[in-house]
């Protein structure tokens, strides 16, 4: 079944990452049958619960884990968690949080936004968010300030959308947080391959994507502590109810930990270095293009391509050239975090080989364009009023015809 075609939609060649944006990962053929199988039938959810927490915790070396609705309904059941414990009077009385201890202090450099604020992730649980240091700066004094009888976890973000320095390391921030007796909870939405390692350092409950490079269906994990992982899970009879997994987001879950569980890592690396290397052989001697390895900020186990433009030798910019990508016809969504700094990035994890050439043709394209074409192009997705090219694909960079023409 050809869902761009039943549906109109825009055909997408994922040259960004496991992004929400794009509707996450392409889900493992290894998922699907499993996922499949438990659609027509039913299961005693409690049961297929505790299964799954079995399984999390093998998976990650925690003493429990659960399955959310996604890694941001696990941040805001994992502070409710905190707060209310297992008691289901204060779980009823969420998101009135009046009598609890009710602070979640985070460092202001990881108060990021990953598509929404993640401190209005504890602000839904009813938590006040105390935001500790400056964006660049973060000093273990001022942590140990904030920390009081009000305070129901510290939140610690593991993730490229961080300020990459002057910021208290996680083993500091567990440390500080036991000396008080206050949970650590951590979102480490995309960090499954190094979910042992945050468990490990002794954060108590960490929350990662089920379907961003795990590849399973729309799902959040929560592990950590068994005691606050029942907690998560209780919220289910309070403000979770509306966050509730299905029993295809759980099996999902399973069939996806179960096959990173028997991945052989080296060889996966390799796989994904030989597109990235692909890439970088294909554009390294385009005019004004110098290309490069970039390799994850948070240790996991793969590397992007990376593409520095020079507008002054090519005649375009990194902007220029991720939105005009993103409006042809099919869409190619570069990795655009950082255009304003000069450079996109090509993730290839999510493109095939035909995929990978059909990418590199379209920029040779462009950078080897007439001088006209490319000012028409800087005059259309170059300026300061156009749309952010992460929103490219949506259809709304100017014109109906979302082709590139005259290259």
């Amino acid at each position: 079944m050809d869902l761009y075609e039943k549906y109109d939609l825009t055909r997408v060649i994922n040259g960004c990452g496991k992004m929400t944006h794009l509707a996450g990962a392409a889900v493992l053929p290894e998922i699907v049958p499993q996922v499949t199988a438990a659609l027509p039938c039913f299961f005693d959810l409690q049961e297929l619960h505790e299964r799954a927490g079995q399984l999390i915790a093998r998976a990650f070396g925690a003493e429990w884990g659960c399955v959310t609705a996604c890694s941001g309904a696990g941040i805001a059941l994992g502070v409710a968690a905190c707060m209310t414990g297992k008691d289901l009077g204060k779980i009823g009385q969420l998101p009135n949080a009046a009598g609890m201890a009710n602070e979640v202090v985070i460092q202001k450099g990881h108060a990021v936004n990953f598509g929404a604020p993640v401190t209005q992730m504890a602000r839904l649980a009813g938590a006040r968010v105390v935001e500790v240091g400056t964006v660049n700066r973060a000093s273990e004094y001022q942590l140990q300030h904030a920390l009081n009888e009000n305070t129901a976890a510290v939140l610690v973000v593991v993730s490229h959308h961080t300020v990459r320095y002057g910021c208290i390391p996680l083993e500091k921030v567990v440390a500080l947080a036991h000396e008080r007796g206050v949970p650590v909870v951590v979102d480490g939405a995309a960090q499954s391959f190094q979910l042992a390692k945050i468990v490990a350092a002794g954060a108590d409950l960490v929350v990662c994507s089920g379907h961003k490079y795990l590849s399973g269906t729309t799902a959040g994990i929560v592990c950590g502590r068994r005691d606050l992982v029942e907690a998560v899970l209780a919220q289910n009879q309070g403000i979770g109810r509306p966050m509730k997994v299905g029993k295809e987001g759980i099996f999902g879950v399973l069939a996806a930990l179960e096959h990173r569980m028997g991945l052989d890592v080296a060889a996966w690396e390799a796989e994904q270095d030989g597109k990235m290397r692909r890439i970088i052989e294909r554009l390294q001697d385009l005019p004004g293009v110098r290309m490069g390895v970039e390799p994850d900020a948070n240790g996991n186990p793969f590397s992007r391509a990376r593409m520095d433009v020079d507008p002054g030798v090519s005649g375009l910019n990194a902007q220029v050239l991720a939105g005009a990508l993103a409006a042809g016809d099919p869409s190619i969504v570069l990795r655009a975090h950082h255009t304003d700094e000069g450079y996109v990035m090509i993730d290839a994890m999510e493109m095939d080989a035909a995929q990978v050439e059909l990418t590199c043709d379209r920029l040779e394209e462009l950078l080897r364009a007439s001088a006209q074409v490319k000012e028409e192009l800087l005059a259309r997705y170059g300026g300061g009023e156009n749309v952010s090219p992460q929103l490219a694909w949506l259809g709304q960079l100017g014109g109906e015809d979302r082709r590139i023409t005259g290259v």
